[in-house]
């Protein structure tokens, strides 16, 4: 399992760094909350480590961003701030956890294997720009237009939306969404692209399916 630590302590990132790794978890560090949120985008974190106080962007900064973007990772706000007033405001802004500092490494390892039990919550409703998708309707629309899909398409799109923002690889897509996971059937995703790009993105002047050449695929308001 892969975790994600933004932490800008030195005393602090080494200690967590070294432990999960010791834990055998593979971990990657970020020191301030931009470098952060530029990994948190781009990889598939089981869970994410995130201090308050992070420079040039603060942790609830991150942790907002995140949230907005439909990320569902889970996520412990690390924090010296003990009031119950902080504690609330970080989990109100879609913390999963929150450890005051100073803590011991066994509690916060004990919380992120806890964490890591914890099914993840997913959203009732994902939205990227003008576009929604309802998952307990199971309906799509864009500008409050139906969108008719079918069951596979609805699926990858689904996908795509979880992770907006972010380059998603074929493979992912077709281990994600076919539970299938060898490079023969990578092509059929090019395929339910065009298809989606059809429903989804035809008649509209601003296209939210773009394409990162020999990579994949992303969905976003605006191509990165």
């Amino acid at each position: 399992m892969r975790i994600l630590v933004i932490e800008d302590e030195p005393k602090v990132s080494r200690t967590l760094v070294k432990g999960l790794e010791s834990d055998h978890f593979a971990v990657d560090l970020a020191a301030d909350g931009e470098d952060g949120l530029q990994l948190a985008m781009e990889v598939d974190y089981d869970a994410i480590l995130l201090d308050w106080n992070v420079p040039k962007l603060d942790g609830l900064t991150v942790l907002k961003k995140l949230r907005k973007s439909g990320s569902n990772t889970r996520i412990m706000l690390l924090s010296a701030r003990k009031e119950v007033s902080d504690r609330i405001l970080g989990l109100q802004c879609g913390a999963d956890d929150y450890l005051v500092k100073p803590f011991s490494f066994e509690e916060l390892l004990a919380r992120v294997h806890a964490l890591l039990r914890r099914p993840m919550e997913l959203l009732d409703k994902l939205i990227v720009e003008d576009l929604e998708l309802d998952r307990v309707r199971r309906t799509v629309t864009r500008s409050g237009k139906a969108i008719t899909l079918t069951q596979r398409e609805y699926a990858v799109l689904e996908y795509l939306m979880r992770n907006a923002g972010r380059t998603v690889t074929r493979t992912m897509v077709v281990e994600h969404v076919w539970n299938l996971g060898f490079e023969g059937l990578t092509n059929i995703v090019d395929v339910y692209i065009n298809y989606l790009r059809q429903k989804v993105d035809r008649g509209f002047t601003k296209p939210l399916i773009h394409t990162a050449r020999g990579v994949g695929y992303m969905l976003a308001g605006r191509n990165n």
